[in-house]
């Protein structure tokens, strides 16, 4: 008889879509509320977005019991940070912590792919995207997860940043209003759930500006 090998990964994949908008004086994060595993809908109502600090929220797919166990990292570092510093980490700050904690796992890593959003000192909204192993880099619109090869594109034609290579710099900051860029993340979703089966049945939206952080969800297809 030949011998079977074993094919076991301590990996899944759950799916989801996340997206952040920053714009000039506020940041918008969303994601699906839909969690799969293969070709079965484990829940039709999981956020994948976790609010790090007072100007800091995070979405993330991929792996959620990755993403689960890297919250509790940063919130357990946050906090001692508070204890030391008696201030709230800023989004830059907690963007570095992101990337050190992901690289510190890089030969068995967390399976999360993660967009870090919010305000930074000067109030200006700013999106961190990244990949596994803590690579990342300041932009002014990301995408991950799996729509994001669906949604990039439209952002990059709709919102079409400047290279980081151009001299002098440019700002990333979307021109886009707060209303403009939370219907622009709404059409977005919409258009994915039409051609992603891991993407759907409801879109949480996360706004942050000047006076604090409201939600708000929208319904997309089921099936």
């Amino acid at each position: 008889m030949t011998k079977a090998h074993a094919n076991w990964s301590p990996y899944d994949n759950n799916g989801g879509s996340c997206v952040a908008v920053a714009g000039s004086d506020y940041c918008v994060i969303a994601a699906d509320t839909r969690m799969s595993s293969g070709y079965n809908i484990l829940t039709r109502d999981y956020s994948k977005i976790s609010h790090l600090a007072e100007k800091c929220v995070m979405a993330s797919s991929g792996f959620q019991a990755d993403v689960k166990a890297l919250q509790k990292v940063l919130s357990a570092r946050h906090l001692t940070y508070q204890h030391q510093h008696n201030k709230q980490m800023s989004c830059p700050a907690m963007a570095q912590l992101l990337s050190n904690t992901l690289y510190y796992k890089r030969f068995f890593p967390y399976y999360s792919f993660n967009v870090l959003g919010g305000l930074d000192s000067e109030g200006k909204g700013c999106v961190f995207t990244y990949d596994a192993v803590g690579s990342y880099e300041r932009v002014g619109y990301s995408s991950q997860g799996s729509g994001s090869t669906l949604i990039m594109p439209f952002l990059d034609n709709q919102l079409k940043s400047p290279s980081p290579l151009l001299l002098p710099a440019q700002d990333a900051v979307t021109p886009l209003s707060e209303t403009e860029a939370v219907d622009l993340v709404k059409t977005v979703f919409a258009s994915a759930s039409e051609r992603d089966i891991y993407t759907g049945d409801r879109v949480e939206i996360v706004i942050l500006n000047g006076s604090g952080i409201h939600r708000e969800f929208m319904e997309l297809r089921k099936d």
